[in-house]
Parts: C-alpha cells; structure tokens; sequence
C-alpha cells in the first residue's frame, strides 16, 4: 500500500483526523440499478431526516468544516464534497448516474458524512502521499471545475502534485471507466460512522457492485 504522511499544518489543524486507506482490484462499469436503488433511498432517508440548516452540523461534515477554518479556509465558499452533496439532495435537485465508483463513493459519503477521495491507483505518481496545507502555487484542475484555488484546503500530493482534498479531487487521476485499481481515502475528520462499520459498510458495496478483489485497507491517524 502506499505510504501516506501528514505535514505539521495538518497535525495542528485537525488532530483527532483518521483516514481510511483502502486500495483494492474493482470494474468501474455504468451504474446498475440495484446500486442506483440503493443511492435513491439513502438520499430520501436523508431528506426525511435533515433540514438544509442541520447538512453542516452532521459530526464529519462539521469537523472538517473546523480543519477548513484552522487552516484559513472558508468552507461557505469551498464546502467540503459531502457537504456539498447532501445540501443538493436536501434542495431536490438530486445528484447524476455515472459510474460504480463514483456513485458508490456518493452512497458512502450520503450514509456517513465523510469527505472521500477516489482515485486510480495507476495513476498516481511514486511510492507515498502527503496529506499537506494547499498553497498559492498549487495548480489544481478539479474535476468538472476547472481551476481550484486550493490555497489553505487539506490535499494529498504525489510526486508530481495535488491529487485530492475534501472540496474536489483533480483530473490527473480521477476514477474512469478503465479504472482496475481503486485508491479510496475516507477522510475522518470527526467521527459519526465508526471507522471500522464504515470498511465493513464499503466492503460490502464494493463487493455487490464492483467486482471487489484484493481488497486491502488500513486506518491512520495523525
């Protein structure tokens, strides 16, 4: 598994952060419709169980809203993905049908909170990642975004740079639908699903879904 460092920003930003590493062989086919049902009645229980209001107080969302703030960042501006996520669901304009991958990383993060990163493991640059402060030098193209201004967000770098943070993950190593290797970071910034329900919960989507093999994983914490 690669390695995964945290710098000093992110140990003094947010430390009670865990991160579930896992790194498995998937298919990343168009998304079935058992897999789709299952995204639909996550997003009505979630409806039934939320006003728009409540979205940022959920424990993951509002910690990394916290870790946002410690590292000069407005999460109002730059609101982290599950955030994002759940406020569209909760507004009734829904969310798009794209790939296993994708959807089921939406279903875990609607069910959980959670920020989370996936990446094509192939494509990632060298042998580790940092988990490091964005810069006013980092150029970041995030997926169907265009340029991101990731100055004071949380990002992994490889070694060529930024691949993911919490707001958006960048095009260089987005998941496709050639994708055969997964690298999926649930970003654990205050707890609400347990860490380990939350591997099992993953494991087993990925494995009704995805065609799961070799399914590795591992928790770190700052």
């Amino acid at each position: 598994m690669l390695d995964i460092f945290f710098s000093d920003k992110i140990k003094g930003a947010a430390p009670a952060l865990k991160v579930i590493q896992i790194e498995a062989s998937v298919s990343n086919a168009p998304t079935d419709d058992a897999l789709w049902n299952e995204i639909e009645t996550a997003a009505k229980e979630l409806h039934s169980r939320y006003e728009l209001s409540e979205i940022n107080k959920r424990t993951g969302i509002k910690a990394t809203r916290e870790a946002y703030k410690a590292l000069g960042k407005d999460p109002n501006r730059y609101r982290p993905s599950a955030e994002a996520l759940c406020r569209r669901i909760i507004n009734g304009k829904g969310i798009y049908r794209l790939t296993t991958l994708i959807d089921a990383i939406n279903l875990i993060s609607i069910a959980t909170g959670y920020s989370i990163g996936g990446f094509d493991r192939d494509k990632i640059q060298g042998h580790s990642l940092t988990l490091d402060a964005g810069t006013h030098d980092d150029v970041f193209e995030a997926i169907g975004r265009g340029k991101l201004n990731i100055e004071g967000l949380p990002v992994y770098r490889d070694e060529y740079g930024g691949i993911g943070t919490p707001t958006s993950d960048e095009e260089r190593t987005k998941l496709t639908p050639g994708t055969r290797h997964l690298l999926m970071l649930v970003n654990i910034y205050g707890e609400d699903m347990p860490a380990e329900d939350t591997i099992t919960y993953i494991e087993d989507i990925l494995s009704r879904h995805a065609s799961l093999s070799d399914f590795q994983y591992r928790i770190l914490t700052v």
